[in-house]
């Protein structure tokens, strides 16, 4: 998923994080170490839902700096890029921008169901992760691990744990068992003292592969 962070926009941080890293290393000798490796760095979120998700899907499959020049070019096709702007947009001056005709589907499919009403994006604050995961995945082009990276990035939700994740698995490898290799019973069984936590848990374990934080 690559969203690359939106300029003047003032970011968001959680209110539980404080609370979460004195629970953490109260209960897991790993984060204990770790926590304090990355100071005040904190999971920040910017942007709207809507263009989050878009941006996840031009970043599919392609380089963080490809995604970036495409995203560059289509967002440029509109004034304000919103779910009805989107949906009137040509086709061809899409594909011009860069985007495959896979890639425009599957925009145009997004557009749809907000503008539709079809995800309950006012709702989302009171459902449950994984009424919004069903929600998104209903969406053409987005995944179960996309929709754990918005319900992270985008809602801040505190105890996800994404275990079809590369980089949770591999860290999980590095920090807990030497290197050795990781199943995702071995990684929910690491997870169990994370809870109800295992979003900033995760956060730190990426860190712990990538100093530098991904802004969305």
């Amino acid at each position: 998923m690559t969203v690359v962070a939106i300029p003047d926009v003032i970011p968001v941080t959680p209110a539980y994080w404080a609370e979460a890293c004195a629970h953490l290393a109260k209960k897991d000798r790993v984060m204990k170490k770790l926590i304090p490796q990355f100071g005040d760095a904190i999971l920040e979120t910017r942007g709207d839902a809507f263009v989050t998700l878009a941006r996840s899907i031009v970043g599919q499959q392609i380089s963080v700096k490809a995604a970036q020049s495409v995203w560059d070019r289509f967002s440029v096709l509109t004034k304000r890029l919103t779910p009805s702007a989107v949906l009137k947009l040509k086709v061809d001056d899409m594909r011009a921008a860069g985007l495959s005709a896979r890639k425009v589907e599957y925009l145009v499919d997004l557009a749809m169901h907000f503008s539709s009403g079809t995800v309950h994006v006012k709702s989302w604050q009171d459902m449950d992760d994984e009424a919004i995961i069903d929600e998104l995945v209903a969406i053409r082009g987005i995944g179960r691990w996309t929709a754990e990276m918005f319900l992270i990035f985008h809602l801040l939700r505190p105890n996800v744990l994404p275990l079809d994740d590369v980089g949770l698995i591999n860290g999980i490898s590095r920090n807990y068992f030497s290197g050795e290799p990781v199943s995702r019973s071995d990684a929910r069984e690491v997870a169990q003292a994370w809870s109800p936590y295992s979003t900033v848990a995760t956060w730190y374990i990426w860190r712990s592969l990538d100093p530098v934080p991904v802004a969305y």
